[in-house]
């Protein structure tokens, strides 16, 4: 297993439960004001899914002897650096509203800062989870968890955004 690969995908985990605190955190704030939980059904599957990402990244890379092609590698590490500047910038506009879970709080009008301002992208986020799960996989070559982790993320990602559309629309509407 190449070390720095394994860095990487352990920084990435790393990241992903500072976002579990940063979301707790912002779960007791929005169950103190009323917050209402949507999609429990599917949000274990997120867990699964996103586990399964980074202990595939591992385990292909390292059965396989995948190698590391610079061409392709250097700039899929770039996405993933991109991809986690979106996704804190996406949780630093939302601030307490941001959550892993659906959590609407009823009467707060939606977030229209940072880059939900932008009418044509409604959820930016799942963007930095969708560029982050097929480039990760493929700074080294593990091309079938890049395959696999972007078909059943985009699966998921209906129903989450369906999901998620229903709660928002219960918001007031945002002022003009």
């Amino acid at each position: 297993m190449p070390i720095g690969y394994l860095l990487l995908v352990l920084l990435v985990g790393a990241e992903r439960l500072a976002e579990l605190v940063v979301a707790r955190r912002n779960m007791r704030w929005s169950m103190e004001r009323g917050g209402v939980i949507s999609g429990r059904g599917h949000y274990p599957w997120m867990v699964v899914l996103h586990t399964g990402l980074l202990v595939s990244c591992l385990v292909e890379v390292g059965l396989t002897d995948r190698p590391f092609v610079p061409a392709l590698g250097w700039p899929m590490l770039a996405l993933v650096i991109a991809s986690q500047g979106l996704r804190w910038w996406c949780i630093t506009a939302l601030g307490s509203r941001w959550n892993t879970e659906v959590i609407v709080v009823p009467g707060l009008p939606p977030v229209t800062r940072g880059p939900y301002r932008f009418a044509w992208l409604r959820h930016p986020n799942y963007v930095a989870v969708a560029v982050e799960g097929a480039a990760l996989p493929l700074v080294h070559s593990a091309w079938i968890t890049a395959l696999a982790f972007t078909v059943l993320n985009a699966a998921l990602m209906v129903v989450r955004i369906r999901c998620e559309n229903r709660a928002l629309a219960t918001l007031p509407p945002v002022p003009a």
